[in-house]
């Protein structure tokens, strides 16, 4: 499928996927990193962020992966997104938990509930093989 053909809204979840990928990558790194140093020096909650960081960067790994879905139209890239923005909310739960501002976590929910709803339009279901 060319780019002619592909809905401009998911054209612009393919480049915002490969976006948040790059970003997921660098912040799952640095609390991965970061959480291991406080659990080492003090334990408790360092290991919980240390966990959340592998956690986020798996998911930068796997939205670079949508993104490449989204953008060649590959069926799989339906149930991916999914999966990845119900993750995603998962996440912004746990980041909230470890501290971070509740107000951008709430942006966060909402963003993924906004796609997901874009997701499970019809029009955009058969185009990637879904009913």
């Amino acid at each position: 499928m060319t780019a002619s053909t592909r809905p401009t809204g998911i054209t612009i979840l393919a480049i915002l996927s490969a976006i948040g990928g790059v970003l997921g990558i660098f912040a799952g790194l640095g609390a991965t990193i970061l959480g291991s140093v406080v659990a080492s020096v003090t334990g408790g909650l360092g290991g919980l962020l240390a966990i959340i960081g592998l956690v986020s960067l798996v998911v930068g790994v796997a939205e670079l992966v949508l993104a490449y879905g989204f953008w060649t139209l590959k069926p799989w890239a339906w149930m991916l997104g999914v999966g990845l923005q119900v993750v995603s909310i998962a996440l912004a739960v746990l980041w909230v938990i470890g501290g971070t501002s509740i107000t951008s976590e709430v942006i966060s929910v909402a963003v993924a509930g906004v796609i997901l709803y874009y997701l499970w339009q019809p029009s955009i279901k058969a185009l990637f093989g879904r009913s």
